[in-house]
């Protein structure tokens, strides 16, 4: 049987210490396809950091591996372009020098290209950032359009390499090479699946800088002609030039980095892609835009270069945010209830204007006149608009969406409308990894909003008290726990490590109440096993922990299993002065000691000069004592000579 996959990987002075490097090579060599039915190409632009002679020795010990030298170009294209052309596999894989694969993945993403004939093939990524709609599920049959390929425009897929070479598909040696290509496979090819219930890479750091403004024009002038093509006039090219439009061009005229630039840099930067909206981009496009960046665009029409940096400032802090209502077990699902708002900076709604039974959306700079009412119009966005909720594993980065119910609700006040979302997220932990159980640790709980003003944000925790029951959930059956990052973020923790490790995951929730020269503190415990809890210490330290410490004793209460917590209760001493077994004026770190192990709590204590005790937010830096004040007077005076 001959090669099925060649992976290429191109390699330039990854250090011989790089641990991503190494474990990028390991990945590689690992893989649950027989050594002789897959290859590995490294391609070396011309490392002088010790690299070649490392690949030479692992090529010499493994025949499926192979390493070809260059003359260091710094051109990543013409590295790729040599790997596509020494391929000898059914299917090229390509991916970078840092990235790390599944052990399956080969196995995996073969099996379904072949099963599915598919010229290219799109395996799940993870990069860290929010998951992408292309992998709610697998796709032997995908559109670049209705399955949002072209969000996906990295070269890391399974290209067929009978189509690379009938296409003669390369790189080309220019800005924006990737993006080119990937473009160019997708619309060219007679079948794109994504397989999407398997991980298969992990990407690394991207290996190209963001390009200067003239090589932000020149590649996006590359990638439509590419479009051009392609495709004929009509629909699905107007939507391919508006992606690239929105994801290349205008999101660079926007946000912190495009007001940091120097005036020079934005007047270069403004007059290319003005000549690109002139050249490229007519009227009729804007309808595939979100309005704020249909604003944008209006300005680049007309010139508008400081209305357009007035514009952006005025826009800076526009974010979702989410109101946690509700957290109730129904059975072994979590159901989350959910409220969400674009807000401006300053926490005010989002107002649009109401005329005529439509909406109608008001920039917060005047723009005379430059934005029509067709252009303005954000009625069927809004009716469109709907919540996103999905989770995020904290340690991988691997993401899933959640199944919810949302309506879109308006509220009027005159002439003005504020558009809300408001719904159900349900989380399964037997069944969320699109069909399987989620695996062990910290899930994130993130909520988008698509529609009018995409945005995203965490789930916070509310003032209001909040159920952190947990359950031993069923098939598989293991302990799943709500809980709050020291942020006071939402989370979901499945299997914790240890009884106290769960109770320090709600431990934020933590509680005071004073009484006869004591305190007593009371923390939330998710679960109690019928066998009860272990004999259990709470111990305080003051300052930064390397104080004085005093310690007691701290009983479990058992609560109802996925409805009400029960409570770990210690009663502390606190006194005015100095004590061995209180606690006195300052701040006091907790932990809780069990079976001779400390785990840290979320949550501080300060006590003031007249024995009152109040809870701190983890994190939190308590005001120093009134003697510190004094010292640090003393120390920062300095007698004039």
């Amino acid at each position: 049987m001959g090669v099925k996959v060649s992976v290429v990987v191109p390699v330039f002075n990854p250090g011989l210490a790089d641990d991503a490097f190494g474990a990028c090579v390991r990945s590689l060599l690992e893989q649950s396809l027989p050594p002789e039915e897959y290859e590995v190409i490294f391609v070396d632009d011309g490392s002088t950091d010790g690299a070649r002679d490392r690949l030479d020795a692992m090529a010499a010990n493994r025949p499926n591996v192979r390493v070809l030298h260059l003359d260091h170009s710094g051109s990543l294209a013409r590295v790729r372009n040599m790997g596509l052309s020494a391929a000898r596999g059914d299917y090229v894989y390509l991916m970078n020098q840092r990235d790390r694969l599944e052990s399956a993945a080969l196995e995996h993403m073969y099996g379904m290209a072949v099963e599915a004939d598919a010229d290219v093939l799109v395996g799940r990524v993870v990069d860290g950032g929010p998951p992408l709609s292309a992998f709610a599920g697998n796709q032997p049959r995908a559109d670049v359009l209705r399955d949002h390929l072209l969000a996906l425009p990295t070269a890391h897929k399974l290209f067929n390499r009978e189509f690379v070479e009938a296409l003669q598909l390369r790189f080309p040696d220019r800005p924006l090479s990737e993006p080119s290509f990937v473009t160019r496979a997708y619309l060219a090819a007679k079948v794109v699946a994504i397989l999407a219930e398997e991980i298969c890479c992990h990407l690394g750091p991207s290996e190209d800088d963001s390009p200067d403004p003239e090589a932000l024009f020149d590649g996006l002038h590359a990638i439509l002609d590419v479009v051009d093509a392609h495709t004929g006039p009509g629909r699905q090219r107007d939507r391919v030039y508006a992606h690239w439009y929105r994801a290349l061009g205008l999101r660079r005229l926007g946000g912190s980095r495009f007001l940091a630039a120097s005036e020079d840099e934005r007047t270069i930067l403004f007059s290319l892609m003005y000549r690109l909206t002139v050249e490229r981009f007519p009227p009729a496009l804007d309808a595939y835009l979100p309005v704020h960046l249909r604003a944008r665009v209006a300005l680049l029409r007309h010139g508008r270069l400081q209305t357009l940096v007035e514009l952006a400032a005025a826009s800076q802090g526009t974010r979702l945010r989410a109101e946690l209502r509700d957290v109730r077990w129904e059975q072994s699902v979590l159901a989350l209830d959910l409220g969400v708002e674009i807000v401006r900076a300053d926490g005010s709604p989002l107002w649009f204007r109401e005329e005529g039974g439509r909406l109608f959306w008001t920039p917060t700079v005047p723009m005379d006149g430059l934005l029509d009412q067709e252009t303005a119009d954000v009625t069927d966005a809004a009716d469109k608009a709907r919540m996103e909720v999905y989770i995020r594993d904290a340690e991988t980065g691997v993401m899933y969406f959640l199944p919810v119910t949302s309506t879109v609700d308006r509220d009027t006040v005159g002439d003005q409308v504020r558009v809300r979302a408001s719904g159900e997220a349900r989380l399964d932990v037997g069944s969320a990894a699109l069909g399987r159980p989620l695996r062990p640790g910290v899930w994130e709980v993130h909520v988008r909003m698509r529609g009018v003003h995409p945005c995203r944000t965490r789930v916070a925790r509310p003032d209001a008290p909040m159920n952190c029951a947990g359950i031993l959930a069923e098939d598989p059956r293991r302990l799943v726990v709500p809980c709050w990052s020291e942020r006071g973020e939402l989370g979901v923790c499945v299997e914790p490590k240890s009884f106290p490790d769960s109770i320090a995951l709600v431990s934020s929730k933590a509680s005071v109440a004073r009484q006869e020269g004591h305190v007593f503190v009371v923390v939330p415990v998710p679960y109690v096993p019928p066998s009860g809890g272990p004999p259990a210490e709470l111990v305080l330290r003051q300052g930064d922990g390397r104080g004085r410490s005093t310690t007691v004793p701290a009983f479990v209460e058992p609560g109802i299993p996925g409805r009400l917590a029960g409570q770990l209760i210690a009663k502390v001493p606190v006194s005015r002065t100095r004590g061995d077994d209180s606690i006195g004026p300052g701040s006091w770190r907790p932990s809780l000691r069990i079976d001779e192990k400390d785990v840290d709590l979320l949550f501080g204590l300060a006590v003031g000069r007249g024995g009152q005790v109040r809870v701190l937010p983890a994190g939190t830096r308590p005001a120093p004592s009134f003697l510190r004040r004094i010292a640090r007077r003393v120390l920062r005076y300095r007698p004039s000579r």
